[in-house]
């Protein structure tokens, strides 16, 4: 793995770039830092869980699709609070529609709400564009191939094809390339902090900007734990029609989850050359995901890492 090669302490701090700035989360609290006009504006809140209120929901296997849709709430909100503070064009009055929903739902209202279309939208959207494209596609080439062994192939290359075609795509927009400059400090940061490093500028800016536990990372398994999943699933059970498919795909994508999050949880916790291989295609990924940070990102990436570090020594620990 190179410089990617993870040595002795691993934490289980982990974060999500946002625009002009980085969200960092810890064992008990989690902070946004954004860089904004007039300097760093700072956001921290204890970490709240539903799965501690709920143990069931910690269990292997259920945990990861918790700590999914959990992780992408607070991603939502956390990228809302860093647009905020992002230098824009005067848009102008409200329109008509903004002004009735701010009068019907108020402010509070009406952000949850917002939080719940856009998180229900991007799941929607990777439905679409990662599931029931490849599944209709592929389902046309058995239609004339009369081969299951062939739509199988076909769904498998489609739903890895789209998403490094999207992801590839994405990064090289010019407002997400600085996006992905602050996710490659974020990842320096971390690999800093894990070498038991003073977190400095200096100290961080030598370090690799690719990581072996990045969300990514995890997507991308997903994506291929699913094609694994569903090979053995319609071997098993063969099924022609595409809504059913579509229908069986969807009930077992918590599963897929599942299976996932363990599968990082593991990778991402040992060192030996079975899990080196098994994190290289992640970490390929990031060649598009994380850019290299200016020193200014770095700064940023620093503050949001001293506020999550717990005071217990090793409580983080992976």
């Amino acid at each position: 793995m190179g410089k990617e090669k993870q040595t002795g302490f691993r934490t289980t701090i982990g974060g999500q770039a946002l625009i002009e700035g980085i969200l960092m989360r810890g064992p008990e609290k989690q902070a946004i830092v954004v860089r904004g006009p007039e300097g760093l504006v700072i956001k921290e809140e204890p970490l709240k869980l539903i799965r501690d209120k709920y143990p069931v929901l910690g269990l292997p296997l259920i945990r990861g699709s918790v700590t999914f849709l959990d992780s992408m709430v607070k991603g939502v909100k956390a990228l809302m609070f860093s647009a905020d503070y992002y230098p824009e064009e005067d848009l102008g009055e409200p329109s008509k529609f903004e002004k009735w929903l701010d009068e019907k739902l108020g402010n509070e209202k009406m952000e949850q709400a917002v939080v719940f279309f856009s998180v229900l939208l991007a799941v929607g959207f990777s439905l679409l564009l990662f599931m029931l494209i490849p599944t209709v596609l592929s389902g046309v080439v058995e239609h004339f191939t009369k081969s299951v062994l062939a739509r199988n192939v076909v769904d498998g290359v489609l739903r890895v094809a789209i998403f490094m075609g999207y992801m590839i795509l994405v990064s090289r927009m010019k407002d997400i390339k600085r996006v992905f400059a602050y996710h490659g400090a974020e990842h320096k940061t971390i690999f800093c902090y894990e070498r038991g490093l003073e977190l400095t500028v200096e100290n961080v800016r030598p370090m690799p900007k690719h990581h072996p536990r990045c969300g990514t990372s995890f997507l991308f398994v997903v994506i291929i734990v699913a094609i694994l999943v569903h090979s053995v699933l319609f071997a098993i059970w063969p099924v022609s029609n595409v809504l059913a498919r579509i229908g069986i795909q969807l009930l077992a994508l918590p599963f897929v989850v599942g299976i996932t999050y363990e599968f990082n949880r593991y990778v991402g916790g040992h060192d030996n050359p079975v899990t080196a291989f098994l994190a290289k295609p992640g970490l390929w990924m990031q060649n598009f995901t994380t850019n290299e940070p200016d020193d200014s990102m770095i700064e940023v990436a620093i503050e949001a890492m001293k506020r999550v570090i717990p005071a217990e020594k090793g409580k983080d620990r992976w």
